[in-house]
């Protein structure tokens, strides 16, 4: 009687246990079902989304910086690397310098460079205006950075005044207070101020080339770098030589008063051999 007992609860038990089980496989099943079925709707959205994505992140060239490439890639990529990503010992990365360092560069032919030196030199220009826009919209969409604004006069409302000022304390200790420029140290110098345009002005101001310093709108204002272009083209240029009569070096009377002094003192000692001769 025990043992019947025993078979028949243990046939219960299995009986019982076997929808347990079966609901547990059950459930894992559809886990999986559901796992696998999150991952290919994942995948599918990723495969969807990722073309658009990349084109967003690579859009394609204006007309005008295609026509920039394929001048670049003619002139510039040697030194500067496919892509403008720069080349080791050759030429830096543009990435990020802008469309007014390009202008900069190329304007004052200072670029292309024939070789390395201590400082790129001002020479003729190679390219022409067109072709020079063309060049700096094409690394300013590779990698955007600052912009010269439009337009040739850039000083005309600029304070004369307030712009000797900024000029005396920002720009006379490398480019001299009349602007002639002056030497730097290892062979590099503070070019002279007398052939720069407006534009050239304001880019080297954005972009800082060489040694000079890069002088943003949060450090000069759009408005300051105005009145130092009008003291530049007004004040330095175009007013009356600081130097006096003979326009020595325009750095001041002072300039005239020494060279008096000197000729006038050697005329002097002449003059009093000739009379000691005489005599």
């Amino acid at each position: 009687m025990t043992s019947d007992n025993d078979r028949r609860s243990g046939l219960f038990a299995r009986l019982r246990g076997r929808p347990v089980a079966r609901s547990r496989g059950r459930r894992r099943l559809g886990a999986a079902v559901r796992l696998v079925a999150a991952l290919m709707l994942a995948g599918g959205a990723y495969t969807l989304l990722a073309p658009s994505a990349s084109a967003q992140d690579n859009p394609p060239l204006s007309s005008a910086a295609a026509d920039g490439k394929a001048l670049f890639d003619v002139s510039c990529v040697t030194c500067h690397g496919r892509n403008a990503q720069g080349v080791e010992g050759r030429g830096p990365s543009l990435i990020g310098v802008g469309a007014a360092s390009v202008e900069f560069q190329v304007s004052t032919g200072r670029m292309p460079m024939a070789r390395q030196e201590a400082q790129a030199a001002r020479k003729p220009k190679v390219y022409t205006a067109d072709e020079i826009d063309q060049l700096a919209a094409y690394i300013q969409e590779l990698g955007g950075g600052p912009v010269v604004p439009a337009g040739d006069n850039l000083h005309a409302d600029g304070n004369v005044a307030i712009g000797g000022e900024l000029y005396r304390i920002n720009c006379s200790q490398c480019h001299a207070f009349s602007g002639g420029g002056g030497a730097l140290s290892s062979g590099k110098y503070a070019p002279s101020l007398a052939p720069a345009t407006d534009r050239q002005i304001y880019a080297a101001m954005l972009s800082g080339p060489q040694n000079m310093p890069v002088f943003g709108d949060n450090q000069i204002t759009p408005e300051q770098k105005a009145d130092i272009i009008a003291y530049i083209q007004q004040g330095l240029k175009h007013d009356g030589d600081p130097g006096g009569l003979f326009n020595l070096g325009r750095y001041g009377p002072s300039t005239e008063g020494v060279a008096i002094f000197l000729f006038g003192i050697v005329a002097l000692v002449f003059a009093t051999l000739w009379i000691a001769g005489k005599s």
